[in-house]
């Protein structure tokens, strides 16, 4: 049994991007061109946004967007304690401070609360600047943004939406990577729309930021093209080979897979409902599902289970074992009395169970059947 069972996608989309990679081939265009043109087009207006630029990976994304952002030495970055190290990586190698917020109880994302808190202690402190606030639509679950977005209008910071995992994901009529003055996302090929290695995109409303952040992305280029170099840059492009797969893998997402994701989750809901905290999202929302996680009622408890499917043969994974307070790298960035105990506790129970739109019913009820043994 696969987790994410990207062979099952392949053999239902196997004509069209067998046809679209011999194309590249033919081509022998590797780089930039029609594809990756009309990837980007079709992104856009997919999410709602005015522009789509691709690039290498969803870490440069993020990296692109703090850099347009002018995030650097002496800047605060805020961001939710449970997510993966990238969300915060960047702004770090910027020289931004990350300082972490503690996560909602119920759906795992960024808690307004504990980011407010966040915000007032450092403009208390007075030796960084709050500048941009990365709010993670941890696991496909949109966040709050209907809270988020006040709060970063009021303190004066740049929203960054990191949506690596939330892509087809919606909030309140609005679809995810349509917040903030940037929206980043990740096409690692285990996420909702993946592709066939790395890549990423930012999306933005603004035709300036636009040509900033492709400025960015290609060595920092200007107006007379890439050998007019006016700003120190990176070197990040979204294959053209990967574009090709994005395509018909993007009209799958839209037509049948998001839904298809729902359904799994439904049936993980209705069995675990009672037995184990099931995700929870909030009314008008729609998660994209990239995993499906569960809270064991403790540590002892989640390793039993997890320890159980690994002998009956069946796939399972911790998102994330630590909140990013705890990791090393971090362990050393200020706290300001914040404890996490959402974060911890979320961390210390968790595991996700085989989640993807072509998991077969037999296959899930087999999954089910096993977790249950182990409870």
């Amino acid at each position: 049994m696969e987790f994410i069972d990207l062979k099952a996608q392949y053999r239902a989309l196997k004509t069209e991007i067998d046809a679209n990679i011999q194309a590249v081939l033919d081509s022998a265009r590797f780089i930039g061109g029609p594809y990756v043109e009309e990837v980007e087009k079709r992104l856009a207006a997919y999410v709602g946004r005015e522009y789509c630029v691709t690039c290498a990976n969803g870490t440069d994304a993020l990296q692109a967007a703090f850099m347009a952002a002018g995030a650097g030495a002496g800047d605060a970055v805020f961001c939710p304690d449970v997510t993966f190290v990238a969300s915060a990586e960047p702004a770090k190698m910027l020289g931004a401070v990350p300082v972490f917020c503690d996560i909602l109880p119920d759906t795992y994302c960024l808690s307004p609360e504990s980011l407010e808190r966040q915000i007032k202690a450092v403009l208390w402190e007075g030796r960084l600047t709050p500048k941009a606030v990365v709010a993670v639509d941890i696991l496909g679950n949109p966040c709050d943004y209907g809270a988020i977005v006040p709060l970063c209008e009021q303190y004066g910071l740049i929203l960054i939406e990191d949506a690596a995992q939330s892509f087809g994901g919606s909030y309140k009529g609005r679809k995810t990577c349509s917040f903030g003055d940037f929206a980043v996302t990740s096409f690692f090929p285990a996420k909702p729309l993946g592709c066939y290695g790395d890549g990423g995109a930012v999306f933005v409303d603004d035709g300036g930021m636009e040509a900033l952040v492709r400025s960015l992305c290609v060595h920092g280029k200007g107006p007379g093209g890439k050998y007019d170099n006016v700003r120190v840059g990176m070197n990040s492009r979204l294959d053209t080979l990967q574009a090709a797969v994005l395509l018909p893998k993007l009209r799958a997402l839209a037509a049948y897979e998001l839904e298809a994701r729902q359904t799994v989750a439904e049936r993980y809901r209705e069995a675990f409902a009672g037995k184990l905290v099931t995700p929870f999202v909030e009314e008008g929302c729609t998660s994209a599902w990239a995993q499906y996680a569960l809270l064991a009622p403790d540590t002892t408890g989640r390793n039993r289970i997890v320890s159980h499917l690994s002998k009956t043969g069946i796939p399972s994974t911790v998102y994330y074992p630590k909140p990013q307070h705890a990791l090393p790298v971090f362990q050393a960035e200020p706290r300001y009395g914040e404890t996490f105990p959402n974060a911890t506790d979320y961390c210390a129970r968790t595991f996700s169970l085989p989640m993807h739109p072509y998991l077969e019913e037999a296959e899930q009820r087999e999954v089910i059947a096993a977790v249950l043994e182990a409870l």
